[in-house]
């Protein structure tokens, strides 16, 4: 029998779903490319000066780990998601927010991790998910934009802030805001409202801004797509969320093509 669809790769993802799952720390976290990777006395090595030889687990690892095991069988994967959900809650900031490893920083962090919960079954109205959503809102610029400085690697205190409203992190932003179930907020609106405003004559967005450290307080990255492909998809599932059923509904009603 040919397979076809999802079927056709079926067993390579629950292959691909079970090395995930064999990576994961057993603090319920998970790192970039090793497990278990804590020891931090070799941060003291002299030719470490960056202080980042080691590989631990983040929580926005975490969360994008949780979010693939809960997506192909969360129920099969119950162990390694409430392990890595136990993680998430220890990991999180005394204001709301969580760390991001890998893309700047707590807006990032933030979102990965809201993304996580939805994906895992998580009740939005939980408190700790509460502060997360709190602390996002309370972020949004005048505007109605996010923007967070690389700064905020070495002072915390800047964290969610200390540059002009960028469109990636909007798009972040707003992206955490709807899956915990703040689509019609005003604060998701004014989001929505930023981004529309920024984008360029050529259908893009562009924010001459790092985007990412490689190693925090050591040097910083740019992705050239982040700007283009984030707001884009933001707007996407904003549409998705307050007209797709609505619009799918019109659409089976049509009479002609």
């Amino acid at each position: 029998m040919q397979l076809t669809g999802l079927e056709r790769y079926r067993e390579a993802v629950r292959r691909a779903a079970n090395w995930v799952e064999g990576m994961q720390s057993k603090n319920g976290g998970f790192g970039s490319f090793d497990a278990d990777n804590t020891s931090s006395y070799l941060n003291e090595i002299p030719f470490a000066d960056h202080g980042a030889l080691l590989d631990p687990p983040t929580s926005d690892l975490t969360a994008r780990c949780i979010t693939l095991l809960a997506k192909v069988d969360r129920k099969g994967y119950r162990r390694a998601i409430s392990a890595g959900i136990d993680f998430l809650r220890q990991e999180q900031e005394a204001n709301g927010s969580w760390f991001g490893r890998w893309g700047t920083n707590y807006i990032y962090g933030t979102w990965s991790v809201l993304v996580a919960l939805e994906a895992a079954g998580e009740d939005p109205c939980q408190p700790y998910i509460r502060r997360a959503v709190d602390w996002l809102k309370s972020m949004q610029r005048p505007d109605g934009g996010w923007g967070e400085d690389c700064g905020s690697y070495c002072d915390p205190h800047l964290a969610g802030r200390g540059c002009d409203s960028t469109s990636f992190q909007t798009a972040w932003a707003i992206l955490g805001l709807m899956v915990a179930g703040e689509a019609h907020t005003p604060e998701v609106r004014r989001g929505v409202e930023f981004l529309i405003h920024s984008q360029r004559e050529d259908g893009l967005w562009q924010d001459d801004v790092h985007t990412a450290p490689g190693f925090p307080r050591v040097f910083y990255l740019k992705y050239h797509g982040y700007d283009k492909y984030f707001p884009l998809w933001a707007l996407a599932c904003y549409h998705n969320l307050l007209f797709g059923q609505k619009y799918i509904e019109n659409a089976g009603n049509r009479s002609g093509p």
